[in-house]
């Protein structure tokens, strides 16, 4: 029995075009656009898709847009979901400029004059201040003499890292390894971009301290930074460096008003329509077919979801892939002041290679976490109920890194999570509530906890948020591409799963990317 036409699998026979630049982009015509998946990622492409003078629908099978930046509200309290730290707003800004638009017109941001506050086993804390000289005094007198200079000199280093890095290995399509040769690469090694980050920031640190403050970001992109390269200590820069804001109403803020931005420009948004399949004709996508039956031509199809072959007829996957850690994610909102806490903590177990070593070898849960713990409240009392009444109240989010489904306990079955998580949850209230957040397990009015089950069962890779790692082999022209070169030949991609990867500027930069795959906009 033959397969439906629309199952089957196509054949590349159009030949990509390729702009002045040798970009390839999709050949035929472009003029109808579907765009699925209303994340970050989608919203983004769909902006400069429109602006770009296409006709663009968006199509979420969730209720309202946000994709994984999402969003509960319970009892007064509001609680994101997702991203909890929201850097480099400039990128938003540039995708909504597609369509005339601009980010302060929608969203309030307020930088965060204390962008982490690192809380670390032997009881000391150090406050990473926006302002550079104050961040330099902090670290003089908690790290000791000569510290403060140390910082300097990274913090410079950085800023040229960032500079070379960013067109050669973010901010660009890649169709070939070849792509990558040029001066740019070469300046790069010899800034050290090559060696491993823990050895790289060894380098220019003599305290333990701000050696784990810059390379715990290695997790971010999914490898131990025992074992990333050192070019990813440019993530430092995008926090640290340059800086931290909140969003007022929370991250989720961000995709309603880019949401919102794009309906206004002619934008269509389906809302609550999963996609069943991708209609072809010959080697394209002339349709696309919604749970309910409909039907919605297309010329061109951007592709968003975290596993893209389960969706697109004829893409190959990729061979052995790699995944990041996944984590439990625990959204609370508390009736509680918890004074002194700062709106984003990184607290630092004593433990630290074993900790890497356990999430990314061994396939267990860390024995001595450390944690990502935003408290947004801080900044914006409209997160918690009666806040005009001065109730107290908190919001916070709580990330513990975990293995991801993939990574086996000695060969032993997969974490039995439905069991394990709360059990785990327990704790990790039990080491916040030493680590200082006393009182909060018992004022807990509203919960969401998120296992790596749960990532999995919302269609998430190896149940995990962060997709596939950022190894060697998995970065710049080695991570999937925006225009496969597989399946039919009018269907991009977009996301953390495909290049640049992983985090909220990343995924915002491959809507740009995708856009650009089929405009040939490259400037």
């Amino acid at each position: 029995m033959s397969r439906p036409h629309s199952m089957s699998r196509p054949h590349r026979t159009g030949r990509p075009q390729r702009t002045a630049r040798g970009l390839r982009t999709v050949p035929g015509r472009t003029d109808r656009i579907v765009v699925v998946g209303a994340g970050l990622a989608g919203l983004s492409a769909a902006l400069r898709l429109r602006g770009a003078g296409r006709e663009v629908t968006v199509v979420e099978r969730a209720p309202g847009p946000g994709g994984r930046a999402g969003r509960v509200e319970r009892s007064g309290y509001a609680l994101d979901t997702g991203p909890s730290v929201f850097t480099a707003p400039e990128l938003v800004d540039d995708a909504l400029a597609a369509v005339g638009e601009r980010l302060a017109d929608r969203v309030v941001l307020t930088p965060l004059a204390t962008t982490y506050r690192a809380q670390f086993a032997d009881g000391s804390a150090l406050d990473v201040h926006a302002d550079r000289d104050a961040f330099a005094a902090e670290v003089e007198q908690v790290c000791g003499a000569g510290s403060g200079a140390e910082l300097r000199r990274y913090l410079d280093h950085l800023v040229e890292l960032h500079r070379i890095q960013l067109p050669v290995f973010i901010d660009r399509n890649f169709d070939s390894p070849l792509d990558l040769a040029g001066p740019e690469l070469l300046t790069l090694a010899r800034m050290g971009g090559f060696r491993t980050l823990s050895r790289h920031v060894d380098r220019y640190f003599t305290d333990d301290r701000l050696r784990r403050l810059f390379s715990f970001q290695a997790l971010y992109a999914g490898v131990s930074p025992f074992r990333a390269i050192a070019a990813y200590a440019v993530i430092a820069q995008l926090d640290i460096g340059a800086g931290v804001w909140h969003p007022q109403g929370g991250i989720a803020a961000v995709p309603a008003a880019m949401a919102a931005a794009a309906a206004d420009a002619g934008v269509v948004f389906r809302y609550g329509s999963g996609v069943r399949e991708l209609e072809l004709t010959g080697s394209r996508v002339s349709g696309v077919c919604l749970d309910g039956g409909e039907r919605l031509p297309a010329d061109a199809v951007v592709v968003t979801v975290d596993q893209p072959a389960a969706l697109v007829p004829g893409l190959r996957q990729r061979r052995h892939p790699v995944y990041s850690p996944s984590c439990v994610a625990l959204h609370l909102g508390v009736r509680a002041e918890l004074p002194g806490q700062a709106h984003h903590t990184i607290s630092f177990g004593d433990s630290w290679q074993e900790v890497f070593r356990e999430l990314t070898r061994d396939g267990r849960p860390m024995s001595d976490p450390s944690l990502l713990i935003s408290m947004p409240s801080v900044t914006d009392r409209s997160l918690v109920p009666g806040s005009a009444d001065g109730r107290p109240g908190q919001v916070l989010s709580v990330v513990a890194p975990t293995p991801n489904l993939h990574r086996r306990s000695g060969g032993n079955p997969e974490l039995d999570w439905p069991t394990l998580g709360p059990r785990y949850r327990d704790e990790v209230l039990a080491t916040m509530e030493a680590r200082g957040w006393t009182g909060l397990t018992g004022a807990i009015e509203v919960e969401e906890m998120l296992t790596p089950r749960d990532w999995a069962a919302q269609g998430m890779a190896a149940g995990t948020p962060f997709a596939l790692a950022h190894t060697f082999g998995q970065t710049g022209p080695f991570r999937p591409g925006t225009l496969p070169r597989s399946g039919p030949e009018n269907v991009v991609l977009a996301g953390s799963s495909v290049q640049p990867g992983v985090g909220v500027p990343m995924v915002v930069i491959s809507g740009r990317l995708a856009a650009e795959r089929i405009t040939g906009a490259t400037g």
